[in-house]
């Protein structure tokens, strides 16, 4: 046997072979090489990878030279320089987070790898493992993109911003905004529009990066549907892609000056489009997406700057709030954590607008809300972490539920936990804005006030500008953690499934996923449990995030409505995140003992079984994430491959353990052992084999069962001989009234005397029998019996049955072997005894004749000779003693096989006997000349029926039937007499040898008061 399920030496398995069979169903792209670099495994997921329609075209090939054979740039990448094929020569695992490989098309794509050493037949080989990681490099790309086109548009916002409220000129504002406009969105052409009467449209500003029509000052006629007449009608942004058939004069100019496509936004003043502000596009290049919408932001200043008549109240509101929005997009592009973004947009947003307090919340799946940021000038505002029912009238709630800006103008009637929050902190009108991230509700912002006058009309508008920058921040930090969460879940992945390569043992391994899991998913404790058959579950690994796992139950049952029956019975993931009500052991433990609070767990499938199942819990109030269940699936397919490979493995062991066993008790039985030889090795083999702690052998004979073998591992096991009573609840009166195998786990159910012996004298735990048939009757039984608990395994009946196979030959064997010898003796002392009647008869009879004959003929010759008278006479009597002889002889003869039967055949013969019995005799014989064998033996057997019905059976009648089907002579004589008769006589155990001789088949059927069938099948071809 291995040291270990995981032990390939000890199995002699091919390390090829066995990662073939193994990782083919990995989801991650792994390859195997071998010591001079040749590809000689390919999973489905590599080869889908790297573009080939099948393994066949990359086996064989030197994965170098496929797969790795340039730098980025172009140049060769020499394969001694290659760190992937190092663990050949070093036997050391290497890795990369970023590495390049090539398509089978040519194409380039990132990668990060993990590359161990593996020990193949020909030499040291490696296992690369890698993840395609293009998306997450975009991604990151991506992200890096925006930051840089948000801090430039935050950058010229704030210049644009700067000159608004220092009380720079409209002309020198709008050109700067024409330029910052240009430059921050990358088009080369902007222009800023004031609508005239009748329908025209003054250009006020404009920066291109090429000569241009459009110059500060000039008019344009509105006589084509163009971006300015487009945006004034409908008052929103408005883009055009192509100007090739647009009418008027503005298109006129525009195609003549190589633009061809336009995007625009209205400048809305006091509530009215004043003007416009667009962008176009020359040289055939079309419009980025959303245009038009950053277009929007820009036109905000406009409108600022064209109202600087305003009172320089405003100006400085402006000013300030630009600062402040400044101060926190800073925040942002620097990529600081949302915790202290969000507490800097609340500081900043209740100094700004001068209210007593601003609370941001994040709206949970459960319908509550949840604090992560507040300010208030007295500092009596509530804490970051509280959480409050949005039902009622409420901020929070109407936002929620609107997705829409919403105030509250008075609290004191208001209804809700969250209305009763206000009042207790003595706030008397609110506003809230939603934030959105990724067109989703996320939460709330909002600001409130103690004061009885309502918040200002613009309180809306004024946050929305907050919250976009709150938005944008929570947007990156998802971002930046989803990519960090997958760059630490793919890791975590890799080393679980290097373990599993590896082949470890599977404590070490269901230890390292269960730490995995935790960590990767910030849970306080995970564990994972394996399924008995007996409605129970067994642990077999936990972690604890701190300190040690408090120690585990050997077992819990499983109870309706737990979550590993919940589990079982969907066979997908299960969430709980109340443990209240939730009944069972299982539940009392992690509720009452581990103080847990939620958990999620999702099943281990094992060949399509279901295995167990790995679960990981929070103590903390907010629920585990929603993708909790979703990650876990990743772990728990790796567990499912190890089990069903390590199972494999013990499998394949426990095979070839089992048929080498059942070889050396076949050797035995073909060589003849004696049967008490075969019974020992029986016993001891299968002792052996299935671990128990003792095995017996028993005989069912006079009401009890006869121990005939015993192994036991301590030598505490019946001697050969004992009787065991079947008295009470025990396995072997189950498999004697029953006829099948039976178990007891847990003798304190059994009852009786034998009961109480296996239980307290030999301290057997759980047995199982299963029986042993020989010739269709129960003969006796085999017991395997552990003193150790759990229960014996479910395959131990199935497994000991293939060992009573074998003793059932064996007894067959003997038994065949005794009746044999028995019937062979019988046939030999038959045929002395009917040597002796044929001598007897003969010198008493013919003999004596035949003397008397010639004595007389000698007598006749004399007298002949010398002329006397009584010649003649004495003449006569020697021919009477001759024809009495030769009469004698014939009767003898007669004896051995009739003449009737060797002259006319089995039908003349039969209705011989008919004539002759005493009783009337039907006969029906269909068969004509026959094998004298066979006509001999079938004579026997009639002969030998009908002088039983005569001497026996009292019987009024008898039939004879015989005919030939299927190359098989088949007799039949029945009586309608007394019935009873005994197979065991001596005339019809003689027919039996008679018939065996032959290959036949003879039996009797005599039930008392039903007659008796005597039933003869001889084959006609002997064997």
């Amino acid at each position: 046997m291995p040291d270990s399920l995981f032990d390939l030496a000890g199995l002699q398995v091919d390390a090829e072979d066995f990662l073939a069979a193994v990782l083919s169903t990995a989801a991650q792209p792994i390859w195997v090489v071998d010591p001079d670099g040749i590809i000689r495994f390919a999973n489905p997921a590599a080869i889908a990878a790297l573009g080939y329609d099948d393994a066949d075209e990359l086996l064989g090939r030197r994965s170098h030279e496929t797969i790795h054979h340039s730098h980025p740039d172009g140049t060769p990448y020499p394969s001694e320089d290659c760190p992937m094929l190092l663990p050949r020569a070093t036997g050391e695992p290497v890795s990369s987070d970023l590495d390049w490989f090539f398509r089978r098309d040519g194409s380039m794509f990132p990668v990060s790898y993990v590359s161990v050493p593996i020990e193949l037949q020909e030499g040291r080989g490696a296992v690369a493992a890698f993840t395609d990681i293009e998306d997450r490099m975009r991604a990151e790309r991506e992200l890096r993109e925006r930051d840089e086109v948000l801090a430039a548009e935050q950058a010229s916002l704030r210049r644009v911003a700067a000159l608004v409220a220092g009380g720079a000129a409209s002309a020198e504002v709008l050109a700067v905004i024409a330029r910052e406009v240009g430059q921050v969105i990358g088009m080369p052409m902007i222009a800023l529009w004031r609508y005239g009467p009748g329908e025209t449209a003054t250009v006020i500003g404009a920066w291109s990066e090429h000569p241009h029509p459009f110059l500060v000052g000039t008019r344009w006629p509105l006589d084509g549907p163009t971006i300015c007449a487009k945006v004034l009608k409908t008052c929103r942004p408005a883009r055009i892609e192509d100007f090739a058939h647009i009418p008027g004069t503005i298109a006129d100019a525009a195609r003549k000056s190589g633009i061809g496509s336009c995007a625009g936004a209205p400048i809305i003043v006091d509530g009215r489009v004043w003007g416009a502000m667009s962008a176009d596009s020359t040289g055939g290049a079309p419009l980025p997406d959303r245009i038009e919408d950053r277009l929007a932001e820009f036109t905000e200043l406009v409108a600022t700057a064209i109202s600087n008549t305003a009172s320089r109240e405003a100006l400085v509101r402006l000013a300030d709030e630009q600062a402040a929005l400044r101060r926190v997009a800073t925040l942002v592009a620097q990529g600081v954590s949302s915790p202290e973004v969000f507490a800097a947009v609340a500081r900043e947003v209740g100094l700004l607008l001068g209210v007593d307090a601003t609370h941001m919340a994040r709206y949970e799946v459960d319908g509550t809300a949840t604090g992560v940021a507040a300010w208030s000038p007295a500092g009596d505002h509530k804490p970051v972490g509280t959480r409050v029912d949005t039902e009622g009238e409420s901020t929070v709630g109407v936002v929620l539920r609107t997705g829409r800006p919403a105030r509250i103008h008075s609290y004191e009637k208001a209804s809700g936990p969250a209305a009763a929050l206000a009042r207790e902190l003595g706030l008397r009108s609110s506003v809230g804005a939603p934030i959105v991230v990724d067109q989703r509700m996320w939460g709330v912002m909002i600001v409130s006030s103690k004061d009885d006058q309502p918040l200002p009309a613009d309180t809306e508008s004024r946050i929305a500008g907050f919250t976009e920058l709150v938005a944008t921040a929570i947007s990156n930090t998802e971002a930046r953690a989803e990519t960090a969460r997958l760059t630490n879940e793919q890791a975590a992945l890799r080393r679980v499934a290097t373990l599993v390569a590896q082949a470890v043992p599977p404590s070490e391994l269901f230890g390292a996923v269960t730490e995995e899991v935790g960590t990767l998913l910030g849970a306080d404790l995970a564990g994972m449990l394996r399924y008995e058959s007996d409605e129970t579950v067994a642990p077999v690994a936990g972690w604890a995030a701190v300190g040690m796992h408090p120690e585990l139950p050997e077992r819990w049952p499983t109870e309706e409505g737990d979550p590993a029956t919940l589990v079982a019975q969907t066979r997908r993931p299960v969430r709980i995140d109340d443990w209240t009500d939730v009944p069972g052991p299982i539940a009392a433990f992690v509720r009452d003992e581990l103080g847990i609070r939620s958990s999620v767990g999702g099943p281990i499938f094992v060949e399509g079984r279901l295995w167990g199942a790995l679960a990981v819990h929070s103590r903390r109030a907010e629920p585990l994430p929603a993708d909790t269940a979703l990650r876990l699936g990743s772990f728990t397919e790796l567990v499912g491959t190890a089990v069903a490979n390590a199972q494999a493995r013990g499998e394949v062991g426990r095979l070839v353990d089992e048929q080498a066993a059942l070889r050396r008790v076949a050797t035995l039985v073909a060589r003849e052992s004696p049967p008490e030889e075969v019974f020992e090795a029986v016993a001891r083999e299968a002792g052996h084999l299935l671990g128990v702690d003792a095995m017996h052998m028993g005989r069912y004979a006079d009401g009890g069962a006869i121990s005939v073998a015993g192994w036991s591992r301590a030598g505490d096991h019946l001697s050969i001989g004992t009787r065991v009573e079947l008295d009470g609840t025990n396995v072997a009166s189950d498999v004697f009234q029953s006829g099948r195998p039976a178990r007891i786990d847990g003798y304190s159910a059994g009852t009786g005397p034998t009961a109480d012996r296996l239980r307290q004298r030999m301290g057997v735990y759980s047995s199982v029998a299963v029986p042993i048939v020989v010739d269709r009757r129960l003969w006796g039984l085999m017991i395997a019996s552990s003193k150790q608990q759990p229960r014996l395994p479910a395959d131990t009946e199935s497994r000991l049955l293939r060992f009573t196979r074998l003793a059932e030959t064996a007894i067959a064997n003997a038994k065949a072997r005794a009746e044999l010898a028995a019937s062979r003796s019988r046939l030999v002392a038959a045929a002395d005894e009917e040597r002796r009647r044929v001598v007897r008869d003969l010198h008493d009879g013919a003999q004596q004749r035949l003397v008397h004959t010639i004595v007389t003929l000698k007598l006749a010759q004399e007298v002949l000779q010398a002329n006397r008278e009584e010649g003649p006479g004495l003449v006569a009597e020697a021919l009477d003693h001759a024809q009495r002889a030769t009469d004698e002889l014939r009767e003898l003869s007669r004896g051995i096989l009739p003449t009737v039967l060797t002259r006319g055949g089995l039908r003349e013969a039969v209705q011989a006997l008919a004539s002759r019995a005493p009783v009337p005799v039907e006969v029906a014989v269909s068969a004509d000349r026959l094998p004298s064998a066979v006509e001999a033996t079938a004579y026997f057997v009639v002969a030998e029926s009908l002088t039983n019905v005569a001497k026996h059976t009292r019987a009024t009648g008898a039939t004879v039937l015989a005919h030939v089907e299927d190359d098989t002579l088949q007799v039949r004589v029945r009586d309608d007499g007394a019935g009873g008769a005994r197979p065991e006589g001596s005339g019809l155990v003689g027919l039996a040898d008679r018939l065996a001789a032959l290959d036949g088949q003879f039996r009797v059927e005599s039930s008392a008061g039903g007659g008796t069938l005597v039933a003869a099948d001889i084959p006609l071809q002997s064997p």
